[in-house]
């Protein structure tokens, strides 16, 4: 089994930044992408960014030049780096992991965080 452990979440005042981190830890032989989405309340979850071994990461037109998905393979971390947050941003961040747990493995599986709540408000 694979936990994903969200952390970095809080209140932060609109123009402000925040740094959210998740940990994979747990039967991983690779982890091939990882991604942070959110959901609002009463909303539907929400694709932010994903990050692979290679290329430029993709990101929701809604956080584009303003969060920034990073990785640090040797932690099996991944973050995510929000600037000039604004209140429309509030929502559970929940990070996903497609991990490869053995090297026999034939198909990655999908794994999911508990969540952070971030709060964009004056």
């Amino acid at each position: 089994q694979v936990q994903l452990v969200e952390s970095g979440g809080g209140l932060v005042q609109p123009g402000g930044s925040l740094r959210l981190s998740c940990a994979a830890s747990g039967r991983i032989f690779s982890i091939v992408a990882m991604a942070w989405y959110r959901q609002a309340p009463g909303q539907e979850r929400e694709w932010v960014a994903t990050i692979t071994n290679g290329g430029s990461p993709p990101y929701g037109d809604s956080v584009k030049g303003r969060f920034t998905i990073s990785r640090d393979n040797a932690k099996n971390t991944v973050y995510l780096q929000m600037n000039s947050l604004k209140p429309e941003d509030t929502a559970v961040y929940y990070c996903n992991a497609a991990i490869l747990e053995t090297r026999w493995s034939p198909n990655t599986k999908d794994y999911w965080g508990q969540g952070t709540l971030v709060t964009v408000s004056s």
